[in-house]
């Protein structure tokens, strides 16, 4: 695939672009709000791959998205936080507005690529990468490829109270943990939440959705992101997987995500590399 590639990370909250001239290297980035609205959406992704170089087209438009994609990787089927981009033809429109071909997978996917290449995973073989940001995510990288799957990767939609006795407003993992649910859980956003039980209580919530992805993916390490996360007491994470899953001799490694912001880029880099 030729050079230049123009890089995206559509969150749903935020969207991170770049250029890569070289293969190797991300330049010009920028992160901006991610429009709630389509056709705002589209026509900023446009703007962006237009403008951030001068007198230099991009031959390859490559990136993840939040949400659940079609079969085809053309656009999103399902996206609860941008509910306006669902069945929307991105990829086609991005191609018709720019000439360029277009390459799309779900985001946290190219998250955790980008750590398996770049990141706190990048000495592994089988990474194991979880998100909890707005929503809640994951994806099995092997040998710096995504794993190979039919439907994607939906981790945060796993059962972990059946009953809902725990939440009875919860349905699942997701529900439990991610990020848009502390308004309902705690009744502030989690941002503005100091109390130290309230922490540790999401440390002990996340090690059940940790010690799952072990049992699942057998990896050589789990990688933990997303904006959550960086509020979470890691060591309460790894002391009560260590309590709950004694059927393996020996756990995985478990380490907060390294890239940041730009995980994404870099995760979109190595999968247009990938397709050359």
């Amino acid at each position: 695939m030729k050079l230049p590639f123009f890089l995206f990370d559509i969150g749903a909250s935020h969207t991170r672009v770049g250029f890569s001239f070289d293969g190797e290297n991300i330049v010009n980035t920028e992160i901006y709000p991610t429009p709630e609205n389509f056709e705002a959406g589209i026509n900023l992704l446009e703007q962006k791959a237009k403008s951030l170089v001068a007198n230099q087209k991009a031959n390859a438009i490559v990136g993840g998205i939040a949400g659940h994609l079609n079969l085809e990787r053309t656009m999103v089927a399902y996206a609860p936080n941008l509910p306006d981009w669902n069945n929307k033809p991105l990829a086609e429109e991005l191609m018709k507005r720019t000439g360029a071909k277009v390459f799309l997978e779900n985001d946290t996917a190219m998250v955790g690529l980008g750590e398996a290449v770049k990141g706190a995973g990048r000495v592994f073989k089988i990474v194991a990468y979880m998100t909890v940001s707005t929503g809640v995510n994951g994806v099995l990288i092997v040998d710096k490829k995504i794993a190979p799957n039919s439907f994607g990767f939906e981790i945060g939609k796993q059962i972990i109270d059946f009953d809902s006795s725990y939440d009875k407003n919860a349905r699942n993992f997701e529900d439990l943990v991610a990020g848009s649910q502390f308004p309902r859980r705690h009744g502030k956003e989690s941002y503005e939440i100091t109390n130290v039980d309230v922490w540790e209580e999401e440390a002990r919530l996340i090690a059940y959705g940790v010690n799952n992805m072990i049992l699942f993916w057998s990896p050589d390490i789990v990688v933990l992101g997303g904006g959550v996360i960086k509020q979470v007491p890691i060591d309460n994470v790894r002391e009560k997987v260590s309590e709950t899953l004694t059927i393996f001799g020996k756990l995985p490694q478990i380490k907060i995500a390294e890239i940041a912001d730009f995980g994404g880029l870099f995760g979109a880099l190595h999968y247009a590399k990938l397709l050359a």
